[in-house]
């Protein structure tokens, strides 16, 4: 618990390069709010990390030995209560991204994300939102199948790439936050866009 009783943010950063983990833990450790309970260098670890304890943020790399991410991304669809994930790479590949959010992904950053992005991003994620910067929406809406999408989800697609909030899309469309994350369930969730 942090000083005002808030409970703390408990993360998980999965990535093979120990510079990366170390600079991630150094940063993160240094807000309250905010908890490193664990690294792992590759999927298995991080795997067997979330079997021994409760996290509530992945931080998890795309690219490693042995088991990718977007392996990584399956398996923990099979656990129950997994941690809300947010892939941390340093590909901004139309694929990559569109695999590893419809493999589960709930933010996707790239490696030389700010660090006041990188607390934005853990802390949406937490809350239940997607994080998905602009120049990483507007990449995801090119793969996408844009026909297979509602008029209203287009909308909220739209302006997710636009930078928008769930807070500012909602008062743009005149809905409420809670549809708003609907429609965002339902666009990452619309088996048909990812065929």
């Amino acid at each position: 618990m942090t000083e005002k009783g808030n409970p703390q943010i408990r993360i998980l950063i999965v990535d093979d390069h120990p510079v990366v983990c170390s600079g991630l833990r150094s940063m993160l450790s240094a807000h309250a709010d905010l908890k490193v309970g664990a690294l792992a260098a590759n999927g298995k670890q991080a795997l067997a990390a979330v079997q021994q304890d409760r996290f509530d943020v992945m931080l998890l790399d795309l690219r490693m030995p042995g088991m990718d991410g977007i392996a990584v991304l399956h398996k923990l669809s099979e656990i129950k209560d997994p941690p809300r994930v947010i892939v941390l790479t340093s590909f901004e590949k139309e694929e990559d991204i569109y695999r590893a959010i419809r493999a589960g992904a709930q933010g996707y950053l790239l490696k030389d994300s700010s660090e006041a992005e990188m607390l934005a991003a853990i802390r949406a994620v937490f809350e239940g939102d997607h994080y998905i910067p602009r120049n990483i929406s507007v990449l995801l809406a090119n793969r996408m199948k844009r026909k297979d999408l509602s008029s209203r989800e287009f909308e909220v697609l739209d302006l997710m790439a636009q930078g928008s909030t769930n807070k500012q899309i909602a008062s743009a469309l005149s809905i409420s936050d809670n549809t708003v994350r609907c429609h965002i369930n339902n666009i990452m969730e619309k088996r048909s866009c990812w065929n």
